[in-house]
């Protein structure tokens, strides 16, 4: 099953595209920029940053072609060239930003991450970081033939389709459904709670449901653990202890270890199948299945926001795309003294005296 490719104005994303090496497995555009948001996002409109994701099968060479064509669209680490980016790269999510990038007159941001890393969270939710934002509706532009892919695409579908109904009462509507789906990334996301809007979710999810639709149908109604009662707009899964146990054995492998983690004493060796057994007559199943992927999703989104210090241009005091440079000040003081930065610093003021 292919996973669906969202029709629309693909046009003047594929002209975004033109401007980077072309060795993509897969690249996507995503968030307020490519579909329309409730609350504070759709007031932009047109002027919200579009997003992308380029997935690559080889990270190092792709970097060092982007670096001849867009330079100037990388962080002082590009004075260290193509290995030491993807180095900074595999840290986190795996996955290295540019940001704040003028193209075609709009400010674009894009994240550059390897074909297997990307397979890897697909199917384990090693972050859930990639993974959770392909779990809501994008606008795929390019995908090459590579089945493992196309294969780990759907399966992360269907993966956050399983988590969702752990979490989901005995019978719910569809827009529940999608709402606990689409906030699944955001779970311990300490965004959430210092800086994101708090209805982001709903934000989300209320305007799209017919792409969310799109997404979900065929793997709804191929799925054994769920009825659908369209006269009631209602759905009805398996609650039993035995029903959650099949789901809880259905989960990426990373979750059940974060389950199995919360729920096993310490010192108790047990396997994964006796815990999750456990898990599933618990009345706070649910629960303990939004604690792993908080879990998962906390220490993935501190490490890359992290890292986005080192790839935003943030650490040289004056952004020319920042106009005079005030908003980066703080960041360019909190980073002078990194000895990264130092160096760069050298390597620029060499270069400009030669």
């Amino acid at each position: 099953m292919a996973l669906p490719v969202l029709s629309s104005s693909a046009v003047k994303f594929r002209r975004v595209l033109a401007h980077f090496p072309q060795e993509l497995s897969l690249a996507f555009a995503y968030g307020s920029g490519v579909f329309r948001q409730a609350g504070a996002a759709a007031e932009h409109g047109e002027n919200n940053m579009l997003d992308f994701v380029f997935a690559v099968d080889d990270s190092v060479t792709w970097h060092m072609m982007n670096l001849l064509k867009n330079r100037n669209h990388y962080s002082f680490l590009k004075f260290f060239g193509p290995k030491q980016i993807t180095s900074m790269q595999s840290y986190g999510a795996g996955i290295y930003y540019n940001t704040l990038v003028p193209c075609n007159g709009r400010m674009i941001k894009y994240g550059v991450i390897s074909t297997d890393t990307l397979i890897d969270d697909l199917l384990h939710w090693k972050t859930l970081y990639v993974a959770g934002r392909l779990q809501k509706p994008v606008k795929i532009l390019t995908q090459n033939e590579n089945s493992k892919l196309q294969a780990a695409l759907v399966s992360n579908l269907k993966s956050a389709v399983t988590a969702a109904f752990l979490m989901l009462p005995e019978s719910f509507s569809e827009e529940d459904l999608y709402m606990q789906i689409a906030g699944l990334s955001y779970s311990g996301d300490f965004r959430m709670i210092i800086g994101e809007d708090r209805l982001k979710v709903q934000n989300i999810v209320k305007p799209n449901i017919p792409h969310f639709q799109k997404l979900y149908s065929t793997i709804l109604q191929d799925c054994p653990q769920v009825v659908y009662k369209h006269h009631l707009g209602r759905l009805e899964i398996d609650k039993s202890p035995e029903g959650q146990f099949a789901q809880l054995m259905a989960l990426p492998k990373t979750l059940q270890q974060k389950i199995t983690s919360l729920v096993n004493p310490p010192g108790k060796n047990r396997d994964v199948e006796e815990i999750l057994l456990q898990v599933a007559h618990d009345p706070d199943c649910g629960f303990v299945v939004h604690q792993g992927i908080s879990g998962i999703v906390r220490s993935s989104s501190i490490v890359q926001s992290a890292k986005t210090i080192l790839t935003a241009d943030w650490c040289w005091g004056i952004n020319p795309r920042w106009g005079d440079g005030t908003h980066s000040a703080h960041s360019w003081l909190t980073l002078s003294l990194h000895p990264w930065v130092r160096l760069a610093k050298q390597k620029t003021e060499s270069a400009a005296i030669s």
